[in-house]
């Protein structure tokens, strides 16, 4: 409500005005006014409706259209999407996680039944610590630890230590095969891998002019996105860049508005919407927009009603979340709440509805199986969904 579904005139609605977009029609919050000129690229599903108000149960269900149960280990989208989509030379790993936050729900970050080599490289992870002390920055923290050789050994010497530890391993795995050992096995070989590539040139944002990283936003995020856009270069499938809370602020001005909602939420819109903007710009002029799907969401909506501490709460009833670039018509609204914001009124999109349309745009059947840890086959979207047509170009 106080970013792409605004109810202005409404007590629920809050001090944030809605503005003209490029696209005809197509309202957004006045704090996102650099994306605003983006809108033709960009489509707002406004009817989302789903049913988990819990941070860890809802993380979860997005991010692998499965609530947590029994043993099943689901995979998150990324790592589905690396597996359909990742190059069998890749020389960087399918899925990359910048920044994440993933303290409420760690289940919702792994690869799971898909196993090891699926699982993201995490760069620059933002723990509970730094988050509530806002200390969280952008420059070492989007590094990649130890990429380079330890000073003093010599490329032949690392080779012999390298074949020495995959014989000792290989012996070890032939008698107690399991999934320690081979994420073990696993994760020195994508290392070593990516260490003596090129692509990992992809890491040095320095080698960015300086007046584009200003432009995305020296914060986590913005340097994040820029990041993304040098990964997507190389050819990594699937990239994800978390905005958990604004660098410099002790406490808070998250998304997890229960205080001060409005100024936390006009804080984080300016941050989101130069890195935003910037990065569908950055895209278009490197021929990749038309190739790349840019998903924007959380886990639930907040409250129309405002509390009394200025905030709102958990609200998965009706919310919203945007898609833009390749695969998908912008420039339009899909579905519509009533008008307090509590409610669907039109075209109710699920958890598996807007996963099954990410998949298509990706060129990806969401009716696809793969065999889980319980020797069962299960499909990467809910075989019920229904992909929001009009939005797929």
């Amino acid at each position: 409500m106080d970013t792409f579904d605004l109810k202005p005139g409404h007590e629920n609605g809050g001090p944030f005005k809605a503005i003209d977009t490029a696209a005809a029609g197509v309202k957004i919050s006045e704090h996102l006014p650099k994306l605003a000129r983006e809108m033709n690229d960009v489509a707002v599903i406004r009817s989302m409706s789903t049913k988990e108000g819990d941070h860890g149960r809802a993380t979860f269900n997005l991010r692998t259209g499965y609530l947590p149960q029994g043993p099943i280990q689901y995979p998150t989208l990324g790592s589905l999407v690396a597996k359909e989509l990742e190059p069998d030379d890749g020389e960087l790993p399918g899925f990359v996680s910048i920044a994440p936050y993933r303290f409420v729900s760690p289940g919702a970050y792994a690869p799971g039944f898909l196993g090891p080599q699926y699982a993201p490289l995490v760069v620059g992870e933002i723990d509970i610590a730094s988050l509530q002390a806002g200390t969280q920055g952008y420059g070492p923290n989007l590094k990649v630890d130890d990429l380079e050789r330890p000073e003093g050994v010599s490329l032949a010497q690392a080779d012999a230590r390298l074949a020495l530890l995959d014989g000792l391993e290989g012996e070890f795995v032939s008698r107690h095969a399991g999934v320690s050992a081979v994420t073990h096995r696993t994760a020195y070989a994508r290392a070593v891998r990516m260490m003596r590539s090129p692509a990992v040139r992809a890491f040095d944002l320095e080698r960015e002019d300086p007046r584009l990283r200003d432009a995305y936003g020296r914060s986590s995020f913005g340097q994040g996105c820029l990041l993304a856009r040098r990964l997507v270069q190389q050819g990594v499938p699937f990239v994800e860049v978390t905005l958990s809370g604004i660098p410099g602020q002790p406490g808070g001005l998250d998304w997890d508005t229960h205080q001060r909602n409005f100024e936390s939420v006009r804080r984080l819109s300016e941050v989101l919407d130069s890195a935003w903007s910037t990065l569908l710009r950055d895209l278009r002029a490197h021929g990749l927009l038309d190739s790349t799907l840019v998903v924007w969401m959380g886990e639930f909506g907040r409250t129309p009603k405002i509390n009394p501490q200025g905030g709102r709460d958990h609200f998965p009833n009706a919310w919203t979340t945007v898609l833009s670039g390749g695969g998908i018509k912008g420039g339009q609204f899909v579905g519509r709440t009533s008008a307090d914001g509590s409610k669907v009124e039109e075209r109710a999109v699920t958890v598996p509805d807007f996963l099954a349309t990410v998949c298509q745009a990706l060129g990806i059947d969401p009716r696809k199986q793969n065999m889980s840890d319980v020797g069962r086959p299960i499909r990467i979207v809910d075989p019920k969904a229904k992909p929001i047509a009009e939005l797929l170009a």
